[in-house]
């Protein structure tokens, strides 16, 4: 079955960042019930809600009402073809959204109105902007009292440290909350409410900004104060710059409620002007661009169990050149070996949809015998890497303990796919081979830990955690078993390709280390590991 699109369609690929409960998987659902992918949109927020979001589809997502684990999704809107990477939005599942955000051209950053900017999008945003990712931000939940709309962009630019342009403007907030003002067209949109709790698209009106009916349609007061403001603006002389967008210097501000559809069209529409076509790629030779003839992708992601009857794990590649075709050679440049990839996929959530060709910017599921980690490479032609996807450092340690002997085998099954998979980090203990350290860099993780084993390989476990805080790759002529072993530092263990780890149990721990051995390096990302190109 064909994409329904070509070569020539435009390409957006993007993902949303947010503190957690800022409505990201809300605003998800919205952008798919605008773009038609959805004709009735859920909400995991609302515990009368019917039906859960589409993007949360494992059973722990719906029990917890939070997403955790990253979904696909591809949505057409306006002869665009959009892939939206969906990533979770709690903090200790931070370390799948760094590797997704890896496969996206842009990020949209959700602002809760009231809360403003909160920590986990401080930390995201920071994330971005060391890739250089374009960022766009939508102000949500102007349906509820929120703060001042100028204060709000004073607080964004002092705390994240890039400028900010409205594209369009609120009319109201809370109760009053009529709709926005696009300063590009110099249009009144406004929206009208409805009582399905925004689960279906909302009509919206167009007016010029100089309509005589508008204070009888607003409100005289609303209007006198809206209108104030839109002047204030236009005063400003500040006009939205795609150029300086792309190259990360401004940041486009949309004002909008995710929860009753207001300002999801406009925003939708704006976005699709100016997003950035699908990006150059860092990789070992320099720049690999979109319109390269030969092909290549690299794997973000890796999933395990997403057909729970077939057992089957997915690979989640991004194209980033060329043009792919079911069932053509490529080469596997960590392995070394030329693979055959046949019955691609595309997603959206669970759902399935085999695919005949693909090109830069789409997102691909691929079969996955157990020979994809996350960062691999995949290309026909000269051989090179893409820059590696970041393992972080965990924070939390912790051991495993078998409830019944006798699913050991299914245990070690299971544990080996989650941790290729990128759901938690394993570390051998020379000597203890069979009792691994597993390293998490939320608590939660641990809990889906837990859950996925019984619910997807039916073994219960016990867990023991280590006092342990901080994990660190070590290199270096000093950098031995023997010097962090046994000294009162922490644990010397071995990483999943056998590079040295210790283990620290204080920041105390680890400051003593790096004076006591001042030529050793201590990284808290994992080294780039890959096989000579052949």
């Amino acid at each position: 079955m064909s994409t329904g699109t070509d070569a020539h369609t435009p390409r957006r690929t993007f993902a949303i960042i947010s503190h957690p409960d800022a409505g990201k998987t809300t605003l998800t659902e919205k952008l798919l019930l605008y773009g038609g992918a959805i004709h009735l949109a859920g909400s995991v927020r609302a515990a009368r809600a019917r039906r859960h979001a589409t993007s949360d589809w494992m059973d722990l997502e719906k029990q917890r009402g939070i997403s955790i684990t990253s979904s696909v999704l591809q949505f057409p809107y306006a002869g665009t073809r959009f892939n939206l990477l969906d990533t979770p939005g709690h903090q200790d599942f931070s370390e799948d959204t760094y590797r997704t955000l890896t496969a996206a051209d842009c990020a949209v950053m959700l602002i809760d109105a009231a809360k403003g900017v909160e920590a986990q999008t401080r930390k995201l945003f920071q994330v971005c902007r060391l890739r250089n990712t374009p960022i766009v931000t939508f102000v949500n939940k102007l349906d509820r009292p929120g703060q001042d709309p100028f204060d709000l962009m004073l607080e964004i630019e002092r705390l994240l440290n890039i400028h900010c342009v409205p594209v369009n403007w609120p009319i109201g907030m809370g109760s009053s909350f009529r709709g926005v003002y696009d300063r590009m067209s110099h249009k009144i949109l406004l929206f009208q409410r409805v009582g399905d709790h925004g689960q279906s698209v909302v009509d919206m009106r167009e007016m010029s900004v100089d309509d005589p009916s508008l204070p009888e349609l607003v409100g005289e007061t609303l209007w006198k104060s809206t209108r104030d403001e839109i002047d204030l603006l236009d005063a400003a002389g500040e006009e939205f710059d795609v150029e300086a967008f792309r190259e990360g210097k401004i940041t486009p501000v949309f004002w909008g409620s995710a929860m009753t559809n207001f300002g999801i069209e406009p925003f939708l529409a704006r976005f699709k002007e100016f997003a950035p076509e699908p990006a150059p790629r860092n990789s070992s030779r320099g720049l690999v661009h979109a319109e390269d003839k030969n092909f290549s992708a690299f794997i973000f992601k890796v999933q395990a169990n997403m057909d729970k009857a077939h057992r089957d794990r997915v690979a989640f590649m991004r194209v980033c050149s060329g043009s792919f075709q079911s069932g053509m050679w490529v080469r596997h440049v960590r392995l070394g070996k030329d693979i055959r990839l046949a019955r691609p996929q595309q997603f959206f959530a669970q759902e399935r949809t085999l695919v005949d060709e693909a090109y830069p910017g789409d997102v691909l599921g691929v079969f996955d015998p157990g020979m994809f980690r996350i960062g691999d490479t995949l290309l026909t032609g000269e051989s090179f890497v893409f820059d590696a996807v970041p393992r972080f450092s965990p924070e939390h340690f912790g051991r495993l303990r078998v409830k019944d002997p006798s699913r050991r085998k299914q245990f070690l099954q299971g544990l080996s796919q989650l941790v290729e998979e990128g759901t938690v980090q394993q570390f051998v203990v020379p000597g203890q081979e069979h009792s691994p350290v597993l390293g998490v860099v939320g608590q939660l993780q641990f809990e889906v830990l837990e859950h996925r084993l019984k619910g997807e390989y039916g073994v219960e476990v016990y867990l023991e955690m280590l006092p342990y805080t901080h994990a660190r790759w070590v290199d270096g002529a000093e950098a031995t078993v023997d010097n962090f072993e046994g000294k009162g530092y922490g644990a010397a263990v071995f990483d999943q390709d056998n590079k040295l780890v210790v283990l620290f149990k204080s920041d105390w721990a680890l400051s003593v280390a790096e004076r006591d051995f001042p030529k050793v390096s201590f990284h808290n990302t994992a080294p780039i590991v890959i096989a000579a190109a052949k």
